[in-house]
Parts: C-alpha cells; sequence; structure tokens
C-alpha cells in the first residue's frame, strides 16, 4: 500500500525529513504545512486530532515528547486506527534505536539533525515497506518465533555463547525468527524484541556486525552494542552487551562454541518457511496462520504450512498473497472484534455487548477464520475449495443467538460473507485447525515460548 511518512519539529512544524513507499509524487510543501497546521490548530484549542478519512485515504497524526510530529497518509484498509498509530510507534522507537533518545527530543541544529538522521532511514524505509516483510512482528508487536524440536538442544549452546560474551542478553534468529533466547532477553520490551530482530534481519548481509543501539525503553539515552555473527545461511547469533568483548575476539570463539551444535541448527534452518515441526498434523487446505500470545508478545506464523505438489492442486494461491490476506484480515479483526493490546489503543471493541470469541470471512477465492482463546488469538487461511462452515450454536438464554448453521452456500456484499460468533457459543469450524492449535500450544508450553 502507497505511503507518505512526515517528520515534523512539533514547535515550529519544521520539515526534518520525508518518506514514501509506492511510486508517489513528492508532496508540495503547501499540502505539507496545511496537514501540520490543522493539527497545531487544534492542538491550540485543546483537541486531540488524531485521524482523518478521505474517500480513498487516511491521514494519522501522532506527536512524540513534544518534540517530533509524525504524520502518516496511506490509502484507507478500514483497519483500526491502532495499526496506524502502532506503525507510527514503530518509526519512532526505530529512530531511538539508532540516534538515541535525547538527540531526537532535544533538537539543537536543525540542518544538523537532518544530516544526521538520516541513519534512521533504513529502518524506517523497512517498516514503511512492511508489506513485504516475511515476519508479521510489526503488525502484531508481538516477535516471531519458530518451533523446533532442536531448540532446547540449541538452548544451552546459547547460554556458553552469551556467557562467554559477558552477557546476559542473547538470541538466536532463524531466517528473521526467534529460535530461542535468554531469560533477560525475554525481559525486553515487546517493542524492542521486534525492532533487534528486524534490525538484524534489515541490515547488510555479512559474517559478523557490531551495531551500535539504544533500547528504547530500557537504555533510550546510553547505547549498548549488538554483536550479530553468522553461523550459516539465514541463521545468526546475537548478543546485546557493553564495551567489552570486541567484535573479533568474539568471532574467534564462535567456531568452538557452535561447531558441535552444526546439525542441529542445520534441521531448525529447513524447518522454514514451515516454521513447525513437520511431524504435526494439519488440514492440507490450511493455506498459512497466525498465533499469537498478547502475554507474552510472542507469535507463529506461516504461510508454507506444508510442501506443495502442483502436479495435483494446480495452481495455487502465491506465498505474498497468503501473507497480504493474513496481514489485512488480522488487521481488520484486531481492534474491530478482537481486543488490541498496541499501545495507545482501547483492550476492548466498544461497538458490541459481547465479547467476540470467533468470526470469519469466505470469498470466491479464499476464507479466513479467526478465533481467540485466553491469551492467544489465531488467525488462519483456508482454500476457497474447504468445505463451508458448520455452526452448530444454540444459546437457551438469549433467543436472538439461537441459529443453526449447516453449510452456508451464499455469498454477499461482492462475494464476501463475514460473521462474527459471539462468547458463549459452541463453535465447530475444522478439526485441522484445532488440532494445530492443540499442538501448538503443546510446543509453547514445553519450550517455555
Amino acid at each position: 500500500m502507497a505511503a507518505y511518512l512526515f517528520c515534523l519539529t512539533a514547535e515550529g512544524g519544521v520539515p526534518l525529513f520525508s518518506r514514501t513507499k509506492g511510486d508517489l509524487k513528492p508532496l508540495p510543501f503547501p499540502v505539507i504545512g496545511s496537514l501540520n497546521g490543522v493539527h497545531m490548530f487544534a492542538s491550540n484549542q485543546a483537541v486531540s486530532l488524531l485521524s482523518t478519512t478521505t474517500d480513498d485515504a487516511k491521514v494519522v497524526w501522532r506527536v512524540f515528547h513534544d518534540s517530533l510530529t509524525l504524520i502518516m497518509v496511506s490509502g484507507d484498509d478500514n483497519a483500526c486506527d491502532c495499526h496506524f498509530n502502532q506503525l507510527l510507534n514503530l518509526v519512532f522507537q526505530s529512530m531511538v534505536l539508532v540516534y538515541g533518545q535525547d538527540d531526537l527530543i532535544h533538537i539543537k541544529n536543525v540542518e544538523r539533525f537532518k544530516k544526521e538522521i538520516k541513519v534512521c532511514y533504513h529502518m524506517v524505509d523497512t517498516l514503511l515497506s512492511h508489506d513485504e516483510l516475511s515476519t508479521f512482528s510489526d503488525v502484531t508487536n508481538a516477535v516471531d518465533t519458530i518451533l523446533a524440536p532442536e531448540n532446547q538442544v540449541l538452548q544451552a549452546f546459547l547460554d556458553a555463547f552469551v556467557e562467554a560474551a559477558d552477557s546476559s542478553y542473547g538470541c538466536l534468529l532463524v531466517h528473521g525468527k526467534v529460535a530461542v533466547a535468554t531469560r533477560k532477553w525475554w525481559t525486553f520490551t515487546s517493542t524492542e524484541l521486534v525492532l533487534l530482530s528486524m534490525i538484524v534481519a534489515a541490515s547488510p548481509k555479512c559474517s559478523s556486525r557490531d551495531i551500535p543501539v539504544f533500547l528504547p525503553h530500557t537504555s533510550p539515552t546510553v547505547p549498548h552494542r549488538l554483536l550479530t555473527y553468522q553461523l550459516m545461511k539465514g541463521v545468526e547469533v546475537c548478543a546485546v552487551c557493553g564495551p567489552n568483548p570486541s567484535l573479533a575476539s568474539l568471532e574467534m570463539e564462535v567456531g568452538r562454541f557452535w561447531r558441535a551444535a552444526y546439525e542441529s541448527l542445520k534441521a531448525v534452518s529447513r524447518l522454514h518457511p514451515r516454521n513447525f515441526p513437520t511431524n504435526m498434523p494439519i488440514d492440507q487446505n490450511i493455506l498459512g496462520f497466525l498465533l499469537v500470545n498478547v502475554e507474552s508478545h510472542k507469535s507463529l506464523c506461516t504461510v508454507q504450512p506444508m510442501e506443495e505438489d502442483t502436479r495435483k492442486t494446480g495452481k495455487t494461491m502465491g506465498t505474498m498473497r497468503r501473507r497480504e490476506i493474513l496481514r489485512s484480515f488480522y488487521k481488520y479483526v484486531v481492534g474491530t472484534y478482537f481486543p488490541s493490546t498496541i499501545e495507545g489503543s482501547s483492550e476492548e471493541p466498544s461497538q458490541f455487548s459481547h465479547k467476540v470469541l470467533e468470526t470469519y470471512i469466505t470469498s470466491d477465492t479464499h476464507k479466513c477464520y479467526a478465533i481467540q482463546s485466553g491469551p492467544h488469538q489465531m488467525f488462519a487461511l483456508f482454500q476457497p475449495c474447504h468445505p463451508h462452515l458448520r455452526n452448530e450454536i444454540c444459546n437457551t438464554e438469549d433467543n436472538d443467538y439461537v441459529y443453526q448453521r449447516q453449510d452456508c452456500p451464499f455469498i454477499t456484499h461482492h462475494n464476501l460473507l463475514l460473521n462474527v460468533i459471539p462468547s458463549g457459543q459452541q463453535s465447530f469450524f475444522c478439526i485441522g485447525l484445532v488440532n494445530i492449535i492443540f499442538w501448538l500450544l503443546i510446543f509453547y508450553k514445553n519450550m517455555n515460548m
């Protein structure tokens, strides 16, 4: 989705930088000034202008520390405003991660700041190109993980290596997703976990890195060092540490600590892009799913849950299209039907008198289903040929919810059907989905994910 992002000083509205996604013409300065002017006028009248919607676009404003104003103009995807706020928050926190909070909120020389802030452009552009990311952490505010039987073995190797780095904070990344991490690593806030994984994935590929980082919540003013070492293609070990040890001295120890784990690392790497063990049962009609733990801020996603045989199934939906649909479905459901844990959003949707536990959408090309239970939220994408929903719902206390549905042959609203299932009901959707939820939750529990 094409978008504009503008950063201005909160006091005088001086433009600091602008970034765009997509083939867009630069907006003229009077338009940018008008967008900032209407926000400043509202603020002077003691009114908080958060967002506005036009026929085909949405404008969102966000002020950080009374110093910087971020304005985003994007197509309106009918999602809750909390997702736009989440993106703007990640943009600002990524600037803190790279540049430091003190220099962001106390700008002494505007022209110098404009030059120095360019070091943040790569992270900002990565966030704006969120539709192209292979992970979902930028929209869920939960770090992506990969589940493997070898994780418990690799945990011991990681702990020993991080101790040698004179640190307590380390993780093992497999294709941008956390396989294992130290206990201290999980004490970082969800935003820090997301951005640390993202900065490694967004950085140029190399055998080792020494990246200065300001942890946005833990240490926004004092920099730390993020050391990364590539163990094999797509697999990197990371450690957050102080001035010691040096990148070169620790690199000499990498082989000694990780040589014995080579076969385990290969086994975990082979799980990508499935991201969970191959011996887990899954319905063949599932094209992808996203499982989020809103309490631990960890998630598991895949858009290639099985190896597809195109000779039998014919042309299937591409992985990029699957990822796009799952993202859109998540953004539509969370904040509208399911509660959002994103900072600055309401905890519960206000338009329903009951708690929504399940919802689904069907179209000519795919079907989507979402369910929440306790801290877990599950979003699944199905083949269009999958049998229609089979729900048996009965509630003797409220006749408004008493109905029984056996197959739904009808499609409405431009070949789109949306249904919301209230709490207190029994719903049976897909045995394959129930199986995968069951097995994944067992693995999450056993691996302390």
